[in-house]
C-alpha cells in the first residue's frame, strides 16, 4: 500500500526509515557508505515520520533508545553487506539478488565489475515509489538491474527463474532487515526458495539475532510511536544458523559488535547476535562447513 503522499506504507514504510539513516550516514565526513539518493526519497515522503519526529522532540525515552541502537545497527550493517556482496563479485559471482530491496540503491552506488547483474525483488508499491523518484534524479545503475515486484511469502522463485537466474551458477542472496518480519513458516519457505536456486558457490548474508535488549523490546512495542512497526515483527526462524547448516549450508555468524569496531564504529547499543555469512557446496551435500557462534 501506499501513503496519501504516494509513499509505501506498512512493512514498506521500514524501508523509508533506513533512508533515513543512510542519509544521515552520508552527510558524515567519516560516513563508511554514500549513498547519494537516500536524501531523494526522503524528499519524496514528506510527513511520513511525523509521529515519530513528535515523539522524539517529546523526549519519550524508549523511542530515543529504540532509534539510536537501530541506526548504529543499520549503518553496520549497510557497510558489512556493501562489503560482502563486492567480496563476492571480486570472486567471480555474477549474479546479485537483493530480497526485500527496500529503497536499497546498491546496483547504482556500488562499484560493480563488467557483467554483473543484480535482480531487486520486493513489494511492487516499493519498487514503484523507488524507481520513481530514481527516475526523476536521473540516477544511472552501474550494473545491468532487474527489478521483480512480488511478495516473498507467496510465489517469487518462478518470477525470479523467469526473468533470466541462472540457477546452474553462483548467486550472492543478500536477506538485509527481512527476517523479523517473517514467521518461522515463511522464513523456512524462503529459504528454501534460496536453496533450491542456488548453484555451487552461491552466498547468502543476512543478519541474526535481536537489537536492543528484552525490556527495551517489551517497551517498544507499547509505545504508540513503536506500534505500527511493533506489529510487523514476526520473529523469524529461532535458530538459522542452524537451519542453514542443516539444509546444506556452510555457516558463519560473525559477532555484530567485533564488525562495528573494525569499522570504527563501537558503542552500537545493546544487542545480540550478528552476521551471517553462508556458502553453498552444491545440491544434496551433507550438512558441512565452520559455525562461529
Amino acid at each position: 500500500m501506499t501513503g496519501a503522499g504516494g509513499f509505501p506504507t506498512g512493512v514498506g514504510r521500514t524501508a523509508l526509515g533506513v533512508a533515513v539513516v543512510r542519509a544521515e550516514e552520508s552527510r558524515r565526513a567519516d560516513r563508511l557508505f554514500d549513498d547519494p539518493y537516500a536524501e531523494a526519497f526522503l524528499t519524496a515522503a514528506p510527513g511520513a515520520f511525523a509521529t515519530e519526529q513528535r515523539a522524539a522532540a517529546a523526549g519519550v525515552g524508549e523511542l530515543a533508545a529504540w532509534g539510536a541502537a537501530f541506526r548504529a545497527h543499520a549503518v553496520v550493517r549497510t557497510r558489512f553487506f556493501d562489503d560482502h556482496l563486492l567480496a563476492a563479485v571480486a570472486d567471480g559471482v555474477r549474479q546479485v539478488v537483493l530480497l526485500a530491496a527496500g529503497l536499497d540503491t546498491r546496483a547504482f552506488r556500488l562499484p560493480w565489475p563488467d557483467g554483473v547483474r543484480v535482480y531487486e525483488l520486493d513489494l511492487p508499491e516499493v519498487l514503484a515509489f523507488k524507481d520513481r523518484v530514481l527516475v526523476g534524479r536521473a540516477a544511472v545503475a552501474r550494473c545491468r538491474r532487474t527489478t521483480l515486484g512480488v511478495d516473498l511469502r507467496a510465489d517469487w522463485t518462478g518470477p525470479l527463474r523467469n526473468a533470466g537466474l541462472r540457477t546452474g551458477e553462483p548467486t550472492a542472496w543478500l536477506a538485509e532487515g527481512l527476517m523479523t518480519y517473517l514467521d518461522t513458516e515463511e522464513a523456512a519457505s524462503l529459504l528454501t526458495g534460496v536453496g533450491t536456486l542456488s548453484g555451487p558457490g552461491s552466498r547468502l548474508a543476512l543478519e541474526v539475532g535481536s537489537l536492543g535488549t528484552g525490556p527495551m523490546r517489551a517497551r517498544a512495542r507499547r509505545s504508540p510511536a513503536m506500534q505500527p512497526y511493533a506489529r510487523l515483527w514476526k520473529g523469524g526462524l529461532p535458530d538459522v544458523p542452524g537451519w542453514l547448516a542443516g539444509h546444506g549450508w556452510a555457516v558463519q555468524v560473525v559477532d555484530r559488535a567485533s564488525v562495528a569496531a573494525d569499522y570504527g564504529r563501537p558503542g552500537t547499543g545493546p544487542a545480540t547476535g550478528g552476521f551471517l555469512v553462508a556458502t553453498r557446496a552444491g545440491r544434496g551435500s551433507p550438512p558441512n562447513g565452520p559455525r562461529d557462534r
